[in-house]
């Protein structure tokens, strides 16, 4: 355990080595879903109608990437915790347990997604102009859904296993793939929503063979062993409690995006999804780096705390803090440099234009703050203690975001809609801030590591 780099190099060159490979890949990563939109969106088959099928088929993806958070991110805390406390044995049930509930969770959602898929897309807001391009695009998904949780959750613990440049070649190879392959397929081919979907699902299954070749031709450090493939309730309720805290924000990204969504169409129609479908992919695109830093200091953290060192898992943990909000601050400066410029990369329809434009510049009036607030919340989550984690994730989608989009309207109208934003944003900020300021002064004065795992 002390020859372990997590638990003797220095912390900012931990925090280069294990989150600048995890950022460029989740930035990468986000071109699945941004590179279809600006592909539908600049077709002229599809265009704006496009647009608004794959936005209101996007929080029905966003619940199957919660399921490779639930447990690829949860499987790999809890992996990295026990490689810190040097119970390798135990990191190997976690690695076992949660690849086969990466796959059980794939084919259920495949099954079942495919049965319920026109109820879903029209409780998740699907006009009958747009439900025939969100059938089209998300019918072909489903069939991919085991590639795209396999692939998103095991790359959590090739980065654990001390390999995060491996699990950021993951990233590239799949998006790479998935735009060359959108082109093909949507403006080669003339295959529409069919073509963007069929192109991401082989970009994934790609991706997922890449992963599996990883920990099947004996690079891994940590093997995937056939006695520990068979799930126990104990690893698997524990994976879980871990896994929640980033899952619950994801299955509250879907369903804001759904109130979100019949809000947008109740007071500007197709056209205010379409936008706002615009701005949710630059939000993406914008903010992914934060997650990758999240995702770089999550075995950082967790190897340290479980080491006991704790002076490290502060300096982590600050250090974390001020780098998201230098990343959040050069994105929130081009969104009000260039908003027209960012929302005409998808498409170009004056009306959207207009609406996307002022949009843009409301929603994300209090940028600054959130990159705190991701690394702050994800802290708890890293230490174990996945109840706090989970409830501060949850505030801003949840306890203030959702509230604000169904009341402001009624007050507002559209642009209470896209006020709701920066009031969640600044209030949960100041929730979060409290928390992490009382946990990190007092982390030197606390218990043993176990103790803090619930």
């Amino acid at each position: 355990m002390t020859n372990n780099p997590l638990g003797e190099e220095k912390i900012h060159k931990l925090i280069i080595e294990y989150s600048m490979p995890a950022m460029v890949g989740m930035m990468v990563n986000s071109l699945y879903n941004v590179v279809d939109r600006i592909f539908i969106g600049n077709s002229p088959d599809l265009g704006a109608d496009g647009l608004a099928g794959i936005t209101v088929a996007f929080p029905i993806m966003i619940i199957l990437m919660s399921m490779g958070i639930l447990f690829g991110l949860g499987g790999a805390t809890l992996f990295s915790i026990k490689l810190g406390e040097g119970k390798r044995g135990e990191a190997e049930k976690a690695l076992g347990n949660s690849f086969s509930m990466l796959l059980i969770s794939g084919v259920l959602f495949m099954v079942f997604g495919q049965m319920l898929l026109r109820p879903l897309l029209s409780m998740f807001g699907a006009s009958a102009t747009v439900m025939p391009y969100a059938v089209e695009y998300m019918r072909m998904i489903f069939f991919g859904a085991v590639f795209q949780v396999g692939s998103m959750g095991m790359n959590n613990f090739i980065r654990a296993d001390g390999e995060p440049k491996t699990a950021m070649i993951t990233m590239f190879m799949g998006a790479g793939m998935n735009i060359l392959l959108d082109a093909v397929f949507i403006f080669g081919l003339k295959m529409g929503m069919r073509g963007a979907a069929l192109a991401t699902v082989m970009a994934q299954g790609i991706s997922f063979v890449w992963v599996m070749r990883y920990f099947i031709s004996g690079k891994s450090k940590v093997k995937i062993k056939k006695e520990n493939l068979m799930p126990e309730l104990k690893i698997v309720k524990r994976v879980t409690a871990l896994g929640i805290p980033g899952a619950s924000l994801q299955m509250a990204n879907s369903l804001l995006n759904a109130i979100l969504n019949k809000n947008l169409f109740l007071y500007g129609g197709d056209i205010a999804v379409s936008a706002m479908g615009i701005i949710n992919s630059l939000q993406m695109l914008l903010l992914l780096p934060v997650i990758g830093l999240r995702q770089g200091l999550q075995p950082i953290i967790s190897f340290n705390f479980g080491a006991a060192k704790k002076d490290r898992v502060k300096s982590a943990a600050k250090q974390g803090v001020a780098i998201a909000t230098v990343i959040v601050v050069i994105s929130y400066s081009l969104t009000r440099a260039f908003p027209e410029a960012l929302i005409a990369m998808f498409n170009r329809d004056p009306v959207l234009l207009e609406f996307g434009t002022k949009a843009l510049r409301i929603w994300f009036f209090f940028m600054p703050v959130i990159g705190f607030q991701i690394i702050a919340a994800s802290y708890f989550q890293a230490i174990g203690q996945s109840k706090t984690a989970m409830f501060l994730t949850l505030t801003r989608q949840v306890i203030l975001l959702i509230p604000a989009l169904l009341i402001f309207p009624r007050f507002w109208g559209l642009d209470g809609i896209l006020r709701a934003a920066p009031f969640a944003d600044i209030f949960s900020f100041m929730l979060t801030g409290a928390w992490f300021y009382f946990s990190v002064k007092n982390l030197g004065t606390s218990s043993l590591p176990r103790r803090h795992l619930s």
